[in-house]
């Protein structure tokens, strides 16, 4: 009975958590669920920054369990290195994202927005808080909403 305990609880605890890459389907999935978006422009195999996100804060029990029932997560990532290379059409989605959410180039670049695409909140860089901190934060938006 224990066994099944934990493994109930670690299925809740770390649930999968799916980064798209199509902002438009963000977008109609968000209206759909009526939840908010987050897009995080990443260089996944280059940006220590954007390493660390993904590591201390995406990858977290924390962000994960509120992430998969809030928010529609998407990925905008720039990778350099051949065996990471992207398809033309990914390209293209990303380029045409960044144009308009990240005409400056930040990486990484973490955007909460309305399904419609209103900016609520912009993270520069590796947010210098704890998972649970970053939470609180959308968290705000999230309530907000409601």
């Amino acid at each position: 009975m224990r066994i099944l305990a934990f493994l109930a609880l670690a299925f809740v605890t770390f649930s999968p958590v799916t980064w798209g890459t199509n902002f438009e389907d963000a977008q109609k999935v968000a209206v759909v669920k009526q939840q908010l978006i987050l897009v995080n422009f990443s260089g996944s195999d280059w940006c220590l920054p954007c390493m660390r996100l993904r590591k201390e804060i995406f990858e977290t029990a924390c962000f994960k369990n509120f992430a998969d029932s809030n928010l529609v997560l998407v990925s905008a990532d720039f990778p350099r290195s051949s065996k990471n290379k992207l398809s033309k059409e990914q390209v293209k989605l990303n380029e045409a994202l960044a144009d308009q959410y990240n005409s400056k180039g930040v990486f990484p670049l973490t955007i909460l927005m309305t399904p419609e695409g209103k900016v609520l909140n912009e993270w520069e860089g590796f947010p210098d808080v704890t998972p649970e901190v970053f939470v609180q934060q959308l968290k705000k938006y999230n309530n907000a909403r409601n």
